[in-house]
């Protein structure tokens, strides 16, 4: 009976090689029906028990080699070591991971927030190279993983700004369903020179239990390649939707930008946005933000909630001002009529000259009608506080600054979207 049993696992062994499991199954009945007709009781219940077992472990076995071979073809599937703890790398910049802030992305391409097909002549040089600064950049996902890890490459290993920590121009932060803040990455922990790949724990002993995560990107700083690992019986699924559908685009100056918070997600357009729970794009370009048409047209482009703009910092003259700022209000209104619109004043630097530059926009737009406008004057930002404790350097906010920004300008922007 054994060497029968024997025999026949064999034969069922080399059919499953050959023909994989549909096959090896046929063969198995076949191979039981021939031996029936041969006089041998095959449905003996030890022998059939026996063959069950054996065809059981050949297919099995098949199972593992096709798991390991998957491992080798798709690397979402292969788990490395950190520490003591098995993680499965996955590419954050592909499905079911959604990146935002990136309207003109292309997959395989380089994060850039313009489109691939930007030239610098087409704006300017500095505009095209802060375009590879990954400013409002989001990786949204939800799972059930135990631990989070990010492992990221960054365009710029040497990071230091003489007034912005590294926290906030090159750090990562992460937040659990939107609101509730977990972990800055510092990459400053390295002195001399961030390492490639930059593989540093977000999150550990975590409850078996799906959650949405948001994690910001660099301020200042670029992105070559960004992975997040995860437990690899884990959960990986589409982030829950945002509130508000369409993106919210900020055009601006270094502060859009960012500068100089200490953390990516302390910048006023990052905390406006995860107050709405809408998508963001920031299109600040510290020291280049001009009001060049080209800008104008590539936003007028887009289907967004909401346009918030405030270049006024970057203009070099009144003059350069006073031409250019409400021709590119005009631009954006011609092309998106129902586009909210709120139009920020500076914070800091005031004349009335260009104070009065940036009101006229407004009130001429009022004057011809339009419903669709809003400004918010840079003076009521700040108004009724320190002003020594909100800068740096009598210019960026620090955190307290961004934070007054973003709470002195939301009624506004909660008006302007129609919500509560």
């Amino acid at each position: 009976m054994y060497f029968a049993a024997k025999k026949t696992r064999k034969r069922a062994e080399r059919y499953s090689a050959l023909a994989g499991k549909e096959k090896a199954f046929s063969t198995f009945r076949l191979i039981c029906l021939k031996r029936r007709g041969a006089g041998i009781a095959c449905w003996d219940m030890k022998k059939t028990v026996l063959l069950l077992l054996a065809f059981v472990a050949v297919n099995l076995g098949a199972v593992v080699v096709a798991q390991e071979d998957i491992s080798k073809l798709d690397k979402n599937f292969a788990v490395e070591k950190l520490g003591n703890i098995d993680v499965a790398y996955r590419d954050a910049l592909s499905e079911p991971f959604v990146l935002e802030g990136f309207p003109w992305h292309e997959k395989g391409r380089k994060l850039f927030r313009l489109p691939h097909s930007t030239k610098p002549d087409d704006i300017s040089g500095g505009v095209y190279s802060l375009a590879s600064h990954t400013a409002g950049g989001v990786v949204r996902f939800r799972t059930d993983s135990p631990y989070i890890v990010l492992r990221a490459s960054l365009l710029n290993t040497k990071p230091c700004m003489g007034h912005m920590p590294s926290t906030g121009s090159s750090g990562f932060d992460l937040f659990f369903d939107t609101n509730r803040y977990i972990k800055t990455v510092n990459p400053s922990h390295y002195m001399l020179e961030v390492p490639t790949p930059l593989v540093m724990p977000l999150a550990k002993n975590l409850p078996r239990k799906m959650r949405d995560c948001t994690l910001y990107l660099p301020l200042y700083n670029g992105v070559n390649s960004l992975e997040i690992g995860l437990a690899p019986d884990a959960k990986i699924e589409a982030p829950t939707p945002h509130k508000i559908k369409k993106p919210i685009l900020f055009y601006g100056s270094s502060i859009t930008q960012g500068a100089c918070a200490t953390r990516t997600s302390n910048a006023y357009a990052a905390m406006l946005c995860r107050a709405l729970d809408a998508p963001m794009i920031n299109l600040g370009f510290s020291g280049n933000a001009k009001g060049e048409i080209k800008m104008a047209e590539l936003i007028a482009s887009l289907d967004l909630a909401a346009f918030v703009y405030d270049y006024d910092y970057n203009a070099p003259t009144a003059e350069h001002l006073k031409k250019t700022h409400e021709q590119f209000f005009k631009i954006v209104r011609k092309a998106r009529p129902d586009l909210p619109i709120i139009i920020f004043g500076k914070i800091s630097g005031h004349t009335s000259e260009r104070d009065g530059i940036v009101r006229a926009t407004y009130e001429n737009a009022v004057k011809n009608g339009d419903k669709k406008v809003w400004l918010v004057e840079g003076k009521k930002l700040f108004e009724g506080a320190d002003y020594s404790y909100l800068t740096v350097d009598n210019c960026h906010p620090n955190d307290l600054g961004f934070f007054l920004m973003f709470k002195n300008s939301l009624p506004t922007l909660k008006e302007a979207l129609g919500t509560d």
